[in-house]
C-alpha cells in the first residue's frame, strides 16, 4: 500500500508542476501569502508554526516538527482588476481573466527509522500575476503630438513554480535547522502600449510571445522551542535571476515615437530575497497564536527591469519599493480530529502612487487579507482541509502631470481578491 501511495504522489507532483506553469497569482506584491490550504488559513504566519509539508519552501526546519506526510492543495484564485483613464478623457475596463488554478504538493519523512534528519520537498505554484484588458480608450492625443485618439493595450502573464528538495536536522529537543534548494521555473509575457488611431503604436513594449527560464536559489530555516509555551522561527530565501529571451519584430518596442529594430531581446527578471521571523504562543493545549514579520526586497528586483538586445530599452520601470508584511493567526483544536484557524495579513503595496502609470499591467496594490481555514482528520492516514482568503478592493490613483514623457496622468488601478483552497493530506 505504501508503494502505491508513493507512486501516486510522484505522478501527482508531475501534474502539479505542469499545472503551475499556468498563471499563478498572488497578493504580497506577486508572492502568495501562503502555500497550500494550511498556510492560507494561517494568513502566512507559519515560519514558527509549520503545520503542513509545504513548510519545505517557507521554513525547511519545520520538516522535523510535522508528522511524516504528504499534502496536495489546489487553490482557486479569483482577482478583480480595473483600469480607469477618465482623467485623460479616456474610458475604463475590467480585466477579462478572473480565475486561476494554483497547485501545490509537499512531503516530509525521516531519512530512516528513528533518524533526526528529515527529507522533504515539493512542487509549488508560488507567485505570479496577470491581466488581460481589452483595448481601452486612453484619450485624445494633443495636436502638437500628431492628433488622433490614443488607446491603451495591456496584457501580462507572469507565473513561477518552484521545486524545493529540502533537508532538516533536529539538533536537539529545542533546535531544528533546515535548508532547501529552490529550483525555479518562470514563464512571462507582457504588453503595455499606447496605440494612436493615426500613427499606430507610439509608446510601450509588446513581449506577448511567452518566454521561460530556469534559476536556482536557496531557503534556510530555523525553529527553536524556548519552552513548552513559546516557539520562534526564522527563514531566509535568496534572490533568483531569470534570463528570458524574446524574438521581437521591428516595432514591438517603441519609445518616443521611434521603433526599435527586430531581433532577440533578453528581459532580466528576478525574484526577491525574503526574510521572516515569527513566534508562536501555545496558550492552551488546544489554542496557539502565531505572529510573523516578513521582509520582501522588491526594490532590488522590480525598480527597473532590464531589456537588452539590438537596442537596449530602459523604459520598463515598475519602481517598486521594499515591503514589510505583518501576519497574525490563531489555530484552535475543536476536537482531536478537527482544527479551525483564522488570520490577518497586511503589507503596504510596494507600488507608490507616482508609479501607477508604469504598473497598469502589474497591479499589485491590495494590502489587507482576511483568512479562515480548517483540517479534519478522517482516519489514521487521510485528512481533508480547506481555506478561504479575501482581500478587499484597493484603489491607487496616479498624480496628474504636464510632462509629455511622464506616463502618470491621473490613471486609476484597483484590485480585489478572493481565493478558495482545498487540501488532501496523507500521513505515513
Amino acid at each position: 500500500m505504501k508503494q502505491i501511495v508513493k507512486r501516486s504522489l510522484l505522478a501527482a507532483s508531475v501534474a502539479a508542476a505542469i499545472g503551475a506553469m499556468g498563471s499563478a497569482h498572488a497578493t504580497n506584491g506577486y508572492e502568495l501569502i501562503g502555500i497550500g490550504s494550511y498556510q492560507m488559513g494561517m494568513a502566512g504566519a507559519v515560519v514558527s508554526a509549520p503545520g503542513s509539508a509545504m513548510t519545505a519552501i517557507t521554513n525547511p526546519a519545520g520538516l522535523t516538527e510535522i508528522t511524516p506526510q504528504a499534502d496536495f492543495s489546489m487553490e482557486a484564485f479569483m482577482p478583480e482588476r480595473n483600469i480607469n483613464f477618465n482623467a485623460t478623457g479616456g474610458g475604463k475596463s475590467k480585466s477579462n481573466t478572473d480565475m486561476y488554478g494554483i497547485p501545490a504538493l509537499g512531503w516530509s519523512a525521516p531519512t530512516s527509522d528513528g533518524s533526526n534528519v528529515y527529507f522533504g520537498g515539493g512542487m509549488y505554484g508560488t507567485s505570479g500575476m496577470g491581466v488581460d484588458y481589452p483595448q481601452t480608450l486612453y484619450g485624445p492625443n494633443p495636436s502638437a503630438m500628431g492628433g488622433g485618439t490614443n488607446y491603451f493595450r495591456g496584457y501580462s502573464n507572469l507565473s513561477l513554480w518552484q521545486m524545493a528538495p529540502a533537508l532538516a536536522w533536529k539538533v536537539n529537543n529545542k533546535l531544528s535547522l533546515g535548508a532547501a534548494l529552490d529550483i525555479g521555473y518562470m514563464s512571462a509575457s507582457f504588453q503595455q502600449q499606447i496605440y494612436n488611431s493615426g500613427m499606430g503604436v507610439i509608446n510601450g513594449v509588446n513581449m506577448s510571445r511567452s518566454a521561460s527560464a530556469f534559476a536556482l536559489g536557496a531557503t534556510l530555516g530555523m525553529l527553536y522551542k524556548i519552552n513548552p509555551m513559546w516557539t520562534v522561527g526564522a527563514s531566509y530565501t535568496s534572490e533568483q535571476t531569470y534570463k528570458l529571451k524574446y524574438n521581437l519584430a521591428s516595432g514591438d518596442i517603441v519609445a518616443g515615437g521611434s521603433s526599435y529594430p527586430g531581433g532577440q531581446y533578453t528581459l532580466t527578471m528576478k525574484t526577491p530575497q525574503m526574510a521572516a521571523i515569527g513566534v508562536t504562543m501555545h496558550a492552551t493545549p488546544a489554542l496557539s497564536i502565531s505572529g510573523q514579520v516578513k521582509y520582501i526586497g522588491w526594490k532590488d528586483v522590480m525598480d527597473k527591469l532590464s531589456i537588452t538586445g539590438p537596442k537596449d530599452y530602459s523604459g520598463f520601470m515598475p519602481k517598486w519599493k521594499d515591503q514589510t508584511v505583518y501576519a497574525i493567526a490563531a489555530n484552535y483544536m475543536v476536537t482531536p480530529a478537527l482544527q479551525v484557524r483564522a488570520g490577518y495579513n497586511y503589507g503596504k503595496s510596494p507600488i507608490e502612487g507616482h508609479a501607477i502609470g508604469y504598473n497598469m499591467i502589474l497591479p499589485a496594490v491590495v494590502e489587507s487579507h482576511y483568512t479562515a481555514g480548517f483540517d479534519y482528520q478522517l482516519n489514521n492516514h487521510w485528512k481533508l482541509g480547506g481555506a478561504f482568503m479575501y482581500a478587499p478592493k484597493k484603489t491607487y490613483t496616479a498624480p496628474m502631470t504636464t510632462s509629455s514623457t511622464d506616463p502618470n496622468k491621473g490613471q486609476k488601478i484597483d484590485l480585489s481578491e478572493t481565493a478558495v483552497s482545498f487540501n488532501i493530506g496523507y500521513k505515513f
